[in-house]
């Protein structure tokens, strides 16, 4: 497990996008080779997409040999709703890089069969050989995709009701309107983003602070389901300068000890 700590959300957001953009140039993707990529929404990673997009533009990157798949989406809300994960991701990333739309993968919360449409997510998966680099972000209260408090360690993609703590704090999305936020959602499990080759969980913010020193510090616990990537073997979980604010003085001084070396994960990748 390594922990990352940058002053800012902008470094946050700048050293994750290299990561990225290091892992698929040194993958060597190609026409039968796609690296598989699986990806959040919300708003702690808009600024790397952000940044992916300027690599794209600058030529430095391409997406077109790259395979995602995403973490989640609501239940019985339309694809086109603005407030959809899918209209997030194509407004926010997809439509302004080079990824073939057939190689954007989010979960239909409008599937006939739910339970088939999570199913099929996972064979996908599969098929695709398994996820090289699963990104996530986490909420306040620890929880990673919809895999809330209380969620299994081994979960996998599942139809989830939502706590109405979740549905209270979605409210602001939808006009403030309870009746009209959804209630449930689709989502990968804890167990499928433990399956991928490696993961990196951005987590930024003062409001986050108590969930980093819940993931990291003490042990794994299903009450806050990000704590499981303790036991990954390729965790990166990269944060802000607020984030650490209920870290002990000790595993502070000790990651920010290995900064020279982390930041060596990030340089310019040999083309």
């Amino acid at each position: 497990m390594r922990l990352v700590i940058n002053d800012t959300y902008d470094e946050v957001s700048v050293w994750a996008a290299k990561y990225v953009r290091r892992k698929i140039i040194e993958f060597h993707p190609g026409p039968g080779k796609l690296f598989t990529l699986g990806l959040p929404t919300g708003s702690t990673p808009l600024g790397m997409y952000r940044k992916l997009i300027e690599f794209y533009k600058a030529g430095k990157l391409s997406f077109k040999y790259v395979k995602t798949f995403n973490m989640d989406e609501y239940v019985e809300l339309a694809r086109d709703h603005p407030e959809s994960y899918h209209s997030f991701m194509w407004d926010n990333f997809f439509k302004h890089i080079d990824i073939e739309p057939s190689n954007a993968h989010i979960l239909d919360g409008n599937a006939a069969d739910l339970e088939k449409e999570c199913d099929n997510y996972e064979k996908m998966i599969k098929e695709a050989g398994g996820i090289r680099l699963f990104i996530g972000g986490i909420g306040p209260d620890g929880h990673i995709a919809f895999n809330e408090p209380g969620s299994s360690l081994v979960s996998r993609t599942r139809v989830k009701t939502l706590a109405q703590e979740t549905i209270q704090a979605n409210a602001r999305f939808f006009g403030n309107d309870l009746s009209k936020v959804p209630t449930q959602a689709l989502t990968v499990g804890v167990g499928t983003v433990m399956d991928a080759d490696e993961v990196m969980i951005l987590i930024t913010g003062a409001h986050k602070a108590f969930a980093l020193h819940k993931a990291i510090e003490e042990g794994v616990n299903h009450m806050w389901t990000v704590s499981a990537f303790q036991q990954h073997p390729r965790t990166i979980f990269l944060c802000d300068e607020d984030a650490t604010m209920e870290l002990r003085v000790r595993t502070v001084k000790y990651f920010k000890g290995l900064m020279q070396l982390h930041n060596k994960l990030v340089e310019e990748p040999a083309e």
